[in-house]
């Protein structure tokens, strides 16, 4: 197998643990100077899947789909469709029970089987169109406006 294809897989990797909620896979997936930047965050490897387990615990049915995956040296894009029901609570917007479909790209940065880095952007309109513009808008003011701080997600054990 070609370095490209096994960089694929390594990418793809990431995001099946997070859906199967295989925690220990994740971290095993995920160099230990791994960093997150996406959608106004940044994350260290144990913050990441802090965010995850707080996100696959807010979404029931998490599937996601990768129509278009590209690799070129030690990056790979993937464009990517989630799909889920928002059951729980979720960076402070309550549970809506809404089925959602959520779309974006990440590029993951991949050396010697593990994810080093990760930058990603989120259809953050298509999201706040699906669940409700009043439980999103406070939370983008408050951070992207007033630079409100927020907690870092913390690491549960599995």
């Amino acid at each position: 197998m070609d370095i490209l294809t096994e960089n694929k897989e390594t990418a793809l990797a990431v995001s099946k643990a997070i859906m199967d909620g295989r925690w220990k896979d994740l971290d095993a997936l995920l160099d230990d100077g791994f960093t997150y930047t996406g959608d106004g965050l940044v994350f260290t490897k144990d913050e990441y899947i802090g965010f995850m387990q707080d996100l696959k615990s807010a979404f029931s049915g998490l599937n996601m789909t990768f129509p278009h995956i590209l690799a070129e040296g030690d990056l790979v894009s993937v464009r990517f469709i989630s799909t889920a029901v928002n059951t729980g609570s979720f960076m402070g917007a309550p549970a809506n029970r809404k089925n959602l479909e959520i779309h974006g790209i990440f590029i993951r940065k991949v050396a010697n089987g593990k994810v080093l880095q990760e930058w990603q952007t989120t259809d953050l309109l298509g999201v706040m169109r699906q669940i409700g513009f009043g439980a999103l808008i406070g939370h983008a003011l408050a951070v992207g406006l007033f630079k409100l701080k927020q907690k870092a997600p913390v690491k549960k054990p599995w």
